[in-house]
C-alpha cells in the first residue's frame, strides 16, 4: 500500500478545549482524564470540567514517553447529586422505599408501570388512579422527582426531528434529539453533560465536560421520547420508540456504571424497565479499551459503535486525543473481542472531513483493518460546528472514498443526518445556556425557554 498523503491542517479558531496545543489555564495529560472518568460517580457528579477555571499543573511530575500529551481540562465544584429517581434502583430497592414510607410494597410496582408502560409523567397525578391519593404524594416525592426541565425544543425535517435542550436541578445543560424514519423511530440520547474528550471537530468535545448524568437522567430522555411518540407530538402520527443511540453528549463509556444501568433498564420488562429491545440500543465511545471489555462480559447483546474517524494513530492522535492512550491497533483489538463475545457487528464511524481524512489511500487502509471483521462502517459528511473551519468532504469524494471501501469487501453506508438545521445533527450537540443559542435556520419552536412539560438507528442512505 502506497504511503499515507500528508493531511491539510485548516486553522481552528476557539473552542474551549485545545488537545493539540496552544495557551491554556489547565494542563491535564490523558491519563488524568481517564483517572476523573474512571472514578467513583459519587465523585465527579459534584465537579464540573470547563475551560479556563484554574491553573494546575500534574502532580506525578513529566509524564514518561509513549503517554500522551496534555489536553487541557480544568475541574470546578458543583453542588449536589441528582435526586433519588425510581430509574436509578432495581425492583427490590423501589419496593424497599414504599415499605420505609408505611405503603405496600406493590405501591412501588404500580408506580413503575405508570412510568415505563404508561408512560405518564410526573405532574400528572390524576392518571394514577389506582394509587391511593394519601399516598401518591410521599411516593412521588420519594420515588419520581423531576430530574430534567426542557428550556427549549427545535423541530425541523418537517416535524419529524425534535431537539429538546434540557436542564437538570443543578443547572447542568444537556440536549436530546428524537428522529422518526418510515420504519423506525430513534431518540440520540446524552450519557454527559458535555464531554471531556476534546475531539476538536466535535461541539461537545469543545465546551468540556460539566459531570456525568446519573442513570435516571439518561433513561428519562428515552422515556419523554417514547411519550413524545405515543402522544402523537411527533409528525406522523402515534409511535412507538424503537432505537436509542448513545450517540448525544459526552463519552459513554466514561460514565460507565450509569450507562450500563441505563441498558438494563431500557431492556427489562415493566415494571422493571421500559422494555426494549437490546438490538435496537446502540452504544458509542471513542475507545476507551479497558471499558470495552468490560463491555464484552456484561451480557448485553447491544450494538457497539466505534468512533474511529481515522486508520492511521498520526492523525487520529489528532482527531480523537484518547487514541494518545489507547491506539488503533489497541481500540480495534477491543472490539474484535466485544464482536465475538456479543455476536453483534461493530459499527465504525467515520467523519468525512475534507482534505483531512477522505482520501483514498486512507479508505484504503481502513479497508485493511477491518478486512474479515464483523463490522461495517457508518460514513458521517462532518456536520459544520461553531469555532472549526473544518468542512465535510465533496460529494465527489464521499463518493470515491465508498466506492474504494466496498471495492475491498467493506459493507459501507453513509449517514442520513438528521437536524442539520437546529444543530442536532452528529457533532452538533452543545447545549448553551439561553441567550448565547447558535443561529438556527429552518427550525420550529415547539415550546418556549423555561417550559415545565414538556446509526442504522441514526438512519443511512447509500451512495451511488
Amino acid at each position: 500500500m502506497a504511503p499515507l498523503p500528508p493531511r491539510r491542517r485548516p486553522a481552528r479558531t476557539g473552542g474551549a478545549i485545545d488537545p493539540v496545543g496552544g495557551a491554556g489555564r489547565c494542563a491535564l495529560p490523558v491519563r488524568a482524564i481517564v483517572a476523573f472518568v474512571y472514578a467513583p460517580a459519587s465523585w465527579h457528579t459534584g465537579f464540573a470540567m470547563t475551560p479556563m477555571t484554574a491553573e494546575s499543573e500534574p502532580s506525578d511530575g513529566p509524564m514518561p514517553a509513549g503517554t500522551g500529551r496534555p489536553v487541557r481540562l480544568s475541574l470546578t465544584r458543583r453542588a449536589g447529586r441528582p435526586a433519588r429517581h425510581l430509574a436509578d434502583l432495581s425492583r427490590d430497592e423501589r419496593r424497599q422505599v414504599a415499605v420505609s414510607l408505611g405503603q405496600p410494597a406493590f405501591r412501588a410496582d404500580q408506580l413503575s408501570r405508570h412510568y415505563f408502560a404508561r408512560l405518564v409523567d410526573a405532574d400528572e397525578t390524576e392518571a394514577m388512579t389506582d394509587l391511593p391519593e394519601g399516598a401518591r404524594g410521599p411516593l412521588l416525592e420519594a420515588l419520581l422527582p423531576r430530574l430534567l426541565m426542557p428550556t427549549r425544543t427545535l423541530s425541523c425535517d418537517d416535524g419529524l426531528t425534535r431537539k429538546i435542550a434540557w436542564r437538570t436541578a443543578d443547572g447542568a445543560l444537556l440536549e436530546s434529539v428524537i428522529m422518526r424514519y418510515p420504519d423506525r423511530a430513534t431518540v440520540c440520547v446524552s450519557s454527559q453533560a458535555g464531554c471531556g474528550m476534546g475531539c476538536p471537530f466535535c461541539a461537545t468535545g469543545q465546551g468540556g465536560l460539566t459531570r456525568n448524568l446519573s442513570t435516571a437522567e439518561i433513561v428519562e430522555q428515552v422515556v419523554h421520547a417514547a411519550r413524545v411518540l405515543r402522544r402523537r407530538e411527533l409528525a406522523g402520527g402515534e409511535g412507538r420508540l424503537s432505537n436509542v443511540v448513545f450517540m448525544g453528549m459526552g463519552e459513554p463509556l466514561a460514565n460507565y456504571t450509569a450507562v450500563t444501568a441505563a441498558l438494563r433498564r431500557l431492556i427489562a420488562p415493566p415494571p422493571e424497565g421500559l422494555g426494549l429491545s437490546a438490538r435496537g440500543l446502540t452504544v458509542s465511545t471513542v475507545g476507551l479499551v479497558p471499558a470495552m471489555r468490560r463491555l464484552a462480559g456484561e451480557g448485553l447483546p447491544v450494538t457497539l459503535a466505534v468512533s474511529l474517524h481515522a486508520p492511521d494513530d498520526e492523525l487520529r492522535d489528532e482527531l480523537v486525543p484518547i487514541n494518545t492512550r489507547w491506539p488503533v491497533a489497541e481500540v480495534l483489538a477491543a472490539a474484535w473481542e466485544y464482536a465475538e463475545a456479543s455476536g453483534r457487528r461493530v459499527s465504525i464511524e467515520y467523519a468525512l472531513i475534507d482534505g483531512v481524512n477522505d482520501d483514498v489511500a486512507r479508505a484504503d487502509a481502513l479497508a485493511t483493518l477491518l478486512a474479515g471483521r464483523l463490522a461495517h462502517v457508518n460514513l458521517i459528511p462532518l456536520n459544520p460546528t461553531d469555532g472549526s473551519s473544518w468542512r465535510a468532504s465533496a460529494p465527489a469524494g464521499q463518493r470515491a472514498f465508498v466506492r474504494r471501501l466496498r471495492a475491498r469487501g467493506i459493507a459501507t453506508t453513509v449517514r442520513d443526518t438528521r437536524g442539520r438545521e437546529i444543530a442536532a445533527a452528529c457533532g452538533q450537540l452543545a447545549a448553551e445556556p439561553a441567550g448565547r443559542a447558535r443561529h438556527v435556520e429552518s427550525a420550529t419552536t415547539v415550546e418556549a425557554a423555561g417550559a415545565t412539560n414538556g446509526s442504522p438507528a441514526h438512519g443511512n442512505r447509500v451512495l451511488r
